[in-house]
């Protein structure tokens, strides 16, 4: 019921008052993405990079939630679509994967060297959980300093978990919206790049995993679905992260099985905080207090962020003029 009542819940509008600028980012030599940058009044107390998760974009709720918060804080943020998302099929002739964490790490590299940015932060919900740890965990102990800190919300660690718990018949509906999304956006991809986009088999599929098989894994380098589980899956390689990290997961999360997070490469990186909850579904964590808890985890990530940027620490910021 969370999860249903967190993508139907209306979420405060506040992060429509600051002006958007559509940027791309040029991540590999044919491959941009489109981000929706806003800043609030006053300095910035640092960046924070958010990413959505399956079949998502820059406009999903939770989005735009958390963005509410953080200007509230000071922050400024980057909206990202991942690759093909939010109407950009036709910025890359790719498909969009959980492997992709290199994208996330040019555009860390860009806010730094390009853009001058002292503090970064990314959030990721689900799949970008996954794509923004298993960047953390490629940098490892070689991230750059301006990178403060991460936080993921339902992080879809481990991908070949997800995929049997979206195949479990409880979750039909997920799975077939899920399912019905990316083979209308694999159809789209194949009408803007016929030569680079294969669609064999696509009428067989009705699962997740099936799609993985048909689709994904022949068009983006993989032997087959559980070669791209495998290889993508950033809780092979977590405990490289290297920077603070903060991980909120939910018992009766549907999607994303809490097991698959509670494991000993987790556990016993000093670097990660692992939050469980008994309730809050996959993404969503409505509270029953109104205002600025509403969205637990949205108000969760934002405290977490402001406990690591040390210009909040030193004061260098107006707190007056950062809340206007």
């Amino acid at each position: 019921m969370q999860t249903i009542a967190g993508r139907l819940w209306p979420r405060p509008s506040g992060a429509r008052r600051f002006p958007v600028e559509k940027k791309l980012y040029r991540t590999q030599p044919d491959v941009q993405v489109l981000v929706e940058a806003q800043r609030p009044a006053g300095a910035p107390r640092g960046e924070i990079v958010l990413v959505h998760g399956l079949e998502g974009s820059s406009e999903s709720g939770y989005m735009l939630g958390i963005a509410e918060k953080a200007f509230r804080a000071g922050f400024s943020v980057i909206r990202m679509n991942q690759r093909n998302c939010g109407g950009t099929e036709k910025l890359t002739p790719t498909l969009y994967n959980s492997s992709l964490s290199g994208d996330y790490a040019a555009i860390l590299r860009e806010l730094i060297e390009r853009d001058g940015f002292r503090e970064v932060f990314f959030c990721g919900y689900s799949m970008g959980g996954n794509l923004v740890m298993k960047m953390a965990s490629e940098l490892g102990d070689s991230a750059p300093p301006q990178l403060r800190a991460v936080a993921v919300v339902c992080p879809a660690l481990d991908l070949s978990a997800g995929a049997d718990a979206l195949a479990e018949p409880r979750n039909f509906l997920y799975e077939r919206r899920f399912v019905n999304g990316l083979k209308a956006r694999a159809r789209r991809k194949a009408s803007l790049f016929p030569d680079e986009i294969r669609l064999d088999g696509i009428e067989k599929v009705r699962t997740i995993r099936e799609f993985d098989d048909f689709i994904t894994a022949p068009n983006c380098g993989f032997r087959d679905a559980a070669d791209y589980y495998h290889r993508a899956s950033a809780l092979r390689s977590i405990a490289n992260v290297g920077v603070p990290a903060l991980m909120l997961a939910a018992k009766d999360d549907p999607i994303v099985p809490y097991a698959s997070l509670c494991v000993p490469a987790v556990q016993q990186n000093p670097h990660i905080t692992l939050e469980l909850t008994d309730h809050g579904g996959h993404c969503a964590y409505i509270s029953r207090w109104p205002g600025e808890q509403r969205f637990w985890s949205e108000a969760r990530m934002v405290e977490f962020f402001r406990t690591h940027s040390s210009l909040y620490a030193a004061g260098q910021i107006d707190s007056a003029s950062a809340a206007q």
